[in-house]
């Protein structure tokens, strides 16, 4: 009985030490992953800044009538919820993705999980402080990019780690802040594993379309196009403006998707 229990306590050790090894291996492993994406990058000159850069996915792989509903969720002072456009979506079956930042997760941690529990929604990377994805700290609308490489990093694994932590699933897919993005810094995304998503169809123009030039963007849509809107300022004609378009083009024959049923 004595025999038996040492032997229980010494694979107890055994364990104990294996899973503290494997972590360790597994911590050193990103961190020498962290290094040479890093390294990689430390020393270029990217030429091209802007919201359409080669590797930066716009439209759905697909000549299916569908449409790809992305909604950004940035993290400013004066942002919220869209509700009433949450609620819209749910009642009428709307599946959407969105891309969240990680200042507007930690303001609204509840509002963050009715998101996320919702199966019609698909949660992404908007990024750790909102910033353009640049390797040499381009701005764009007065805001700053990411410095370097290693800034770059951060913005992106940092908030997918978060939004793991949190969730339990690791996004697939990043958008920068302003989805602005250089050469480079595109590259760098897909080489530390996530997938850079741009937009097709200008939906409000950063909340600040009215209702009428809300419907007019999105009534130009095409097969597989991704479409870019805010839901974060309920203030704002975003939500009315979907209200009103979205049966449109349902009557046009076009279905929504969420952007993981068809970018593998």
């Amino acid at each position: 009985m004595i025999f038996q229990k040492q032997r229980k306590n010494k694979l107890k050790r055994l364990f104990t030490v294996f899973c503290i090894t494997l972590c360790l291996c597994s911590c050193k492993g990103e961190e020498d992953k962290k290094d040479s994406i890093i390294k990689k990058y430390s020393n270029v000159s990217p030429v091209q800044w802007s919201e359409d850069i080669d590797g930066v996915i716009k439209t759905l792989p697909t000549d299916e009538r569908v449409l790809a509903i992305t909604l950004d969720a940035c993290g400013s002072k004066n942002d919220s919820l869209d509700e009433d456009l949450i609620e819209f979506l749910v009642q009428n079956k709307i599946p959407a993705t969105f891309f969240i930042n990680n200042r507007w997760i930690k303001k609204f941690p509840e509002k963050f999980e009715k998101l996320y529990k919702n199966p019609l929604f698909e949660i992404e990377n908007h990024g750790l402080l909102h910033a353009p994805a640049s390797v040499n700290g381009r701005s764009i609308y007065n805001i700053s990019g990411t410095k370097n490489s290693a800034e770059l990093y951060d913005e992106v694994v940092l908030n997918a780690d978060y939004i793991e932590k949190i969730t339990g699933r690791r996004p697939k897919f990043f958008r920068s802040g302003t989805a602005y993005y250089d050469e480079y810094a595109v590259r760098q995304i897909y080489d530390m594993g996530f997938v850079p998503v741009g937009f097709n169809i200008l939906g409000d123009a950063g909340a600040t379309y009215n209702e009428r030039q809300i419907k007019n963007a999105l009534l130009q849509s095409k097969n597989g196009d991704i479409i870019i809107c805010h839901a974060n300022h309920p203030e704002k004609a975003t939500g009315r403006g979907l209200k009103t378009v979205i049966p449109l083009l349902q009557k046009r024959g076009f279905r929504f998707v969420r952007l993981d049923e068809y970018l593998k």
